[in-house]
């Protein structure tokens, strides 16, 4: 169950995401240096609307898409909390695709999205809805806002469950 597969926060502290107290999750590799960055305002918009209702936003920076996101991880954290005033939980930088494929990513990509197709991640910014149990509900993919009415459906949806 990838809910309790060892992580590391974004400061290098041992985690794992039933830790994080939330019921319900939305997993994002995240990027600082794409065209969908902006995407961190909805997803912190959804974090500080749903927070005290049992959700979490999980944000996991990846380099893999056309190295945008090269920096270091106090880099990540300043420019996350300064542009975007990110308050979500941040992890360290991982792999969501080839052969160093992080074991939570081995798991989230057999999901198959709104047409039925699983596999890769496809750029940054993909979204996997959770629960705290590890069973995931949705999969949503880069240009998929994260405001979008699908994506807010399935949140409420999921809290109610």
């Amino acid at each position: 169950m990838f809910a309790t597969l060892p992580l590391r926060t974004l400061s290098g502290e041992p985690a794992t995401l039933r830790e994080l107290g939330a019921d319900v999750l939305l997993v994002v590799n995240v990027a600082s240096r794409c065209g969908l960055t902006p995407q961190y305002e909805g997803l912190e918009r959804l974090q500080r609307r749903y927070g005290d209702k049992g959700f979490s936003v999980a944000g996991f920076p990846c380099n893999q898409f056309a190295g945008q996101e090269p920096g270091s991880a106090e880099e990540i954290a300043e420019f996350c909390s300064a542009t975007y005033g990110v308050t979500f939980p941040m992890f360290a930088k991982i792999e969501v695709n080839g052969p160093g494929r992080h074991p939570l990513y081995e798991e989230l990509v057999r999901t198959p999205d709104a047409d039925g197709q699983a596999g890769d991640v496809q750029w940054n910014f993909e979204k996997f809805l959770v629960t705290a149990d590890g069973e995931v509900l949705a999969r949503f993919r880069p240009a998929t806002d994260p405001e979008s009415p699908e994506v807010v459906a399935a949140i409420e949806a999921a809290l109610t469950r």
